[in-house]
């Protein structure tokens, strides 16, 4: 079972698998700062993302997300292990800054990126969607030694269940909060701006 709420900036909503939904104001660059380490018997996720609307990369992404959670979840909930996703729509470069999101779309569990090694190629949407002349970059996926534009199922449940379990003895790396935004989301913002 699983609620979406819209926060009062429009930007993110949370959805909380097990328990009741919150509203978290993932915007607000504080937030990002205070953002505490998983609660105990909890996985922490952030979607990150540039467009829902327009972007068929994004939407992939969410999708493979939301069937991915709808699995694990039933499987965690068993064992007292609640499942809160926070969709972050990035829309500054500011905002990109502050929470270090490089590429577009972004998954994180517990704060980790769940696939550090990425590449990136065009991206026709998002391009449309800033009438950007250079064009956009989004990101693409590897698993099991092929890539995708939106990330497999398998890939995200992996993930989640190293968080939970433990992993394969190697340690996961922190997200890094770079200050440092792409010339690729830079382009995207600033046109995107003038529209």
């Amino acid at each position: 079972m699983s609620s979406r709420v819209k926060d009062k900036k429009s930007c993110c909503s949370a959805v909380e698998h097990g328990g009741e939904p919150s509203v978290t104001d993932c915007c607000a660059a504080s937030d990002a700062a205070k953002n505490p380490p998983a609660k105990k018997g909890q996985i922490d996720i952030d979607f990150m993302y540039l467009d829902l609307g327009i972007c068929t990369r994004c939407r992939g992404a969410q999708s493979s997300l939301e069937d991915a959670i709808a699995e694990v979840s039933r499987v965690l909930e068993t064992t007292g292990i609640r499942v809160k996703v926070r969709n972050i729509h990035i829309t500054s470069e500011q905002q990109a800054a502050e929470l270090g999101f490089v590429v577009s779309p972004t998954i994180r569990v517990n704060n980790r990126d769940i696939q550090m090694n990425f590449r990136e190629s065009r991206c026709e949407s998002c391009g449309t969607l800033c009438d950007c002349e250079e064009g956009v970059s989004c990101r693409e996926w590897e698993y099991q030694g092929q890539w995708y534009t939106v990330p497999p199922k398998g890939l995200i449940i992996e993930t989640i269940l190293k968080a939970v379990y433990g992993g394969d003895g190697q340690e996961a790396k922190t997200v890094e909060q770079s200050r440092r935004v792409p010339d690729s989301l830079k382009r995207f913002f600033a046109a995107a701006h003038k529209k």
